[in-house]
């Protein structure tokens, strides 16, 4: 039996705060359905970053659900999102998942755009044929500090918060002076929301996470679940980074979608790496000193970052069915690093490769688990599983606003 909206409604309502979802919100298709249309497809998704597309001609395609989008860069310098269908017959146009192309010609029938969008060759078509009436269809596209969102609604969401606040906490580790080091992608056989949720607690950590543990305390207080500093050590950084121009102190959206904050390593660690020293020899833009700590940035549905003194890890989360998901980390060292010189790429990748293969056999546990007949939802910790409560707590309210008409549909 389908479920419907009202169906959907009605297992949100019935949800049990401070516990996980009933079984339904991480195995039915339908429900992901539910969380493509009134989520995925209505709010901004981190998607790549800027340096990923350095050059005119340069693009990225993504599947965004049913959605296939092409992010390219411009004559102009400028960034620009288009769905990946040509306005002819819908083929798609560009089958790679990255190139380089002067204009985007269609496969098909060599249909021909600029890199703006406009229609600029159509072989043969009738008299009164209007190109300008056939541009690709434009994808809502922003950048912030370095990174670039999409939108697939007809209306975006309000935008400028987050990127000023972006542009403060981790516009000093300059983004657009970065190169990618490394770009990993796995597929997790679990649900997306399993993949937010075990992201957002460290109370599996000391137990899953060996490599990790040596640098990212799993301690909630200094870490904090909901990202508040309550450790004296973890208050301390924030001072001290403050005092040398890094903003740092915890700082949330007011729907509770996005945060920030700045934490310190394990005593003297300074990166992501076996033995706590810096991976790469040089630092990221003007971070002033090596024990700069981790610049956090989550950004519901579909993202959590870490930006460091000599590094940035980009975390991008996309739904593939109701029991898969696609996770892709990409690495980003200062532009002038150089491979075998300045870091070695096994040393800089060990630790959060490792971490994500980890998280994926916990995922995908969990998600077995959960597919038993005898599951039912447990309760979280308060104080280990604070992050996880936040998110749930955002997820079921934004979907259930939504689902009621707080919205607008995506364009079809």
């Amino acid at each position: 039996m389908m479920l419907s909206d009202t169906d959907v409604l009605s297992l949100l309502m019935a949800r049990k705060p401070g516990y996980s979802l009933p079984q339904a919100f991480y195995t039915d298709p339908d429900l992901f359905q539910a969380d493509m249309h009134n989520i995925y497809y209505r709010d901004w998704l981190m998607t790549i970053a800027t340096v990923e597309i350095p050059k005119t001609g340069n693009y990225v395609t993504l599947q965004i659900g049913a959605y296939s989008i092409i992010i390219v860069r411009g004559a102009d310098g400028a960034i620009r999102s288009f769905h990946n269908s040509c306005r002819h017959r819908g083929s798609r146009i560009c089958s790679a998942a990255k190139g380089s192309s002067p204009k985007l010609v269609c496969p098909y029938h060599q249909w021909t755009y600029e890199l703006d969008g406009r229609l600029l060759y159509a072989r043969e078509m009738d008299a009164g044929f209007k190109p300008a009436e056939h541009g690709l269809k434009p994808v809502h596209c922003r950048e912030a500090a370095g990174m670039v969102f999409v939108c697939l609604a007809a209306e975006a969401p309000e935008f400028d918060s987050m990127r000023l606040q972006a542009e403060r906490y981790f516009g000093p580790h300059r983004l657009d002076q970065t190169r990618v080091a490394f770009q990993s992608t796995i597929v997790e056989k679990g649900n997306w929301k399993l993949v937010l949720e075990n992201n957002r607690e460290c109370y599996h950590c000391s137990g899953s996470h060996p490599a990790l543990c040596r640098t990212f305390s799993d301690d909630p207080d200094l870490v904090g679940g909901d990202d508040s500093i309550g450790s004296p050590a973890g208050a301390a950084h924030i001072a001290r980074c403050e005092a040398a121009g890094l903003p740092s102190k915890y700082v949330i959206a007011p729907s509770e979608q996005w945060r920030f904050v700045r934490i310190p390593f394990i005593g003297d660690a300074v990166s992501y790496t076996m033995d706590g020293k810096a991976a790469v020899k040089k630092r990221v833009g003007t971070v002033p000193f090596d024990n700069a700590g981790s610049c956090l940035f989550f950004h519901y549905p579909n993202t959590w970052n870490h930006f460091l003194s000599d590094q940035a890890l980009i975390f991008r989360v996309m739904p593939i069915s109701a029991t898969e998901t696609e996770v892709t980390t990409t690495w980003l060292v200062n532009k002038d690093a150089v491979e075998g010189v300045d870091y070695d790429l096994k040393r800089l990748t060990e630790v959060w490769l490792d971490t994500n293969d980890e998280d994926r056999r916990i995922v995908e546990e969990n998600q077995i688990g959960i597919l038993s007949p005898a599951y039912e939802p447990g309760p979280y910790s308060q104080h280990q599983e604070s992050g996880v409560i936040q998110f749930v707590d955002w997820y079921a309210a934004t979907l259930q606003r939504r689902l009621t008409g707080g919205n607008q549909l995506a364009a079809e």
